[in-house]
């Protein structure tokens, strides 16, 4: 447990209210009045929220639209003042909020990170330190010494987060600042906050539960400006889409290709496959039986029998190879009349994100196959069990009554399965079969 000397930030039973004005002379009565009379509604942005942070942790914010997370990131960078509670802060803020907002258009980005690292707190020789990493980071090469008002939104935002990073705070405050810029540049911002976070604090707000798994080690779910749920970030993010599926039925996350027909791909194996299977390469997978008592959550219109995985000849298996051909067996009984059923699953890597994401909408969206009450439906996906980084899975399966737009989540089980993945050829998150393989001198 943390020492009270560790702890960097800490709120304690913070509050805001807004006054809400259905007109604006309002605001001029509620003046005159002098507090006698409410011309206004109250809205609590916040209630209540308290939570401490220790040096070196990294804390996930997750909550739906309105939650209060922005309001809270405004009351903890000082921006905004509470209602009631405190905020204590030790060391200096940086926070990843509206990227670019405080650049002024008409100085050049040098004058612009001088400006901006100045307000951090830096000094005139520490930015003079950090100007070249400042600029190699943002990478926007001559155009530093041209006005930000010519610069692409791409390039205001890489300048803008090299400043924020680069004067080294003690506390950095991420707000979907990696939702913005292209993916070369969301990969560098990753790979830098997964290497500050060593030893440093951050609070890192997302609708990404992917990247609240791999990269926090507390998350803190906001609902209605309270905290739900403060705990390890698996559980808080299965909380969020538990509460997100309860309240908002008309989406999911799993793909729609919006193909009607595609031609049939011809079968190959890896070339390398008896290679692998042969050797230490070779990638073994150890399979878990179904958790009976895996957490779980939809409107209970059905409920999971079970889930296995199965070889070509349909006999269950308690081990498998990757790259051989596999069955995934789901089988759920339904409690009540079903018209248009899709039966889904999620393999998910141990940091919480989604390696295979796969349903029955598309094969079956031009004949729906209606359930009866109290009958059982079985979903086989067959597939060659891919070659995956070595490690633990696990297997969530799901069913839903519609279509991929528009549905109601009947029962979505998590972890159902787990399996491991031991000794791998594979080097990334995922290999590739490869049909062929040649090296030509020219």
């Amino acid at each position: 447990m943390s020492s009270d000397n560790d702890i960097v930030l800490s709120v304690n039973n913070v509050s805001k209210c807004f006054e809400m004005y259905e007109k604006p002379v309002h605001r001029l009565y509620q003046t005159l009045c002098a507090g006698k009379k409410k011309f206004y509604k109250e809205f609590w942005a916040l209630k209540d929220v308290s939570f401490d942070v220790s040096r070196g942790e990294c804390i996930g914010i997750i909550g739906r639209n309105g939650a209060g997370k922005s309001t809270l990131l405004q009351i903890i960078t000082g921006t905004l003042a509470p209602t009631s509670g405190t905020v204590s802060v030790k060391g200096r803020v940086a926070a990843l909020l509206e990227l670019g907002s405080g650049f002024n258009p008409e100085f050049t980005g040098r004058e612009n990170v001088y400006m901006n690292a100045a307000i951090l707190g830096l000094t005139r020789e520490e930015i003079d330190e950090r100007y070249d990493d400042i600029l190699a980071f943002a990478d926007i090469g001559e155009f530093i010494n041209q006005p930000v008002k010519t610069y692409s939104s791409g390039m205001m935002v890489r300048l803008a987060f090299a400043v924020q990073v680069m004067v080294d705070p003690d506390i950095l405050i991420v707000d979907e600042a990696l939702a913005v810029g292209d993916a070369f540049f969301q990969q560098k911002c990753m790979r830098y906050l997964k290497k500050f976070c060593k030893n440093h604090t951050v609070l890192f707000v997302s609708h990404d539960t992917g990247a609240v798994t791999a990269l926090c080690d507390r998350a803190i779910l906001l609902a209605k400006g309270s905290v739900e749920l403060e705990g390890s970030p698996t559980d808080v993010s299965r909380r969020y889409l538990l509460d997100f599926y309860r309240d908002v039925q008309n989406t999911d996350g799993v793909r729609n290709s919006g193909i009607d027909g595609a031609a049939a791909a011809e079968d190959y194996v890896d070339m390398r496959q008896k290679l692998f299977n042969q050797s230490a390469l070779r990638t073994d997978i150890e399979l878990f039986k179904f958790d009976v008592d895996a957490s779980s959550f939809g409107d209970g219109g059905a409920s999971l029998s079970r889930v296995r995985m199965l070889d070509s000849d349909g006999k269950p298996l308690a081990w498998a190879v990757g790259g051989e051909i596999v069955v995934l067996e789901i089988a759920f009984r339904v409690n009540r009349d079903v018209t248009s059923p899709i039966v889904g699953f999620t393999i998910k890597n141990r940091y919480g994100q989604n390696v295979v994401v796969d349903n029955t909408y598309i094969t079956y969206r031009c004949s729906p196959l209606a359930l009866s009450a109290n009958s059982t439906v079985v979903a086989e996906f067959e597939f060659v069990m891919p070659i995956i980084a070595a490690g633990e899975y696990s297997i969530s399966p799901a069913i839903a009554d519609g279509t991929q737009e528009n549905h109601v989540q009947l029962c979505w089980v998590n972890d159902a399965m787990i399996f491991n993945v031991h000794s791998t050829s594979c080097m990334g998150m995922m290999g590739f079969p490869m049909k062929r393989i040649e090296m030509k001198v020219v």
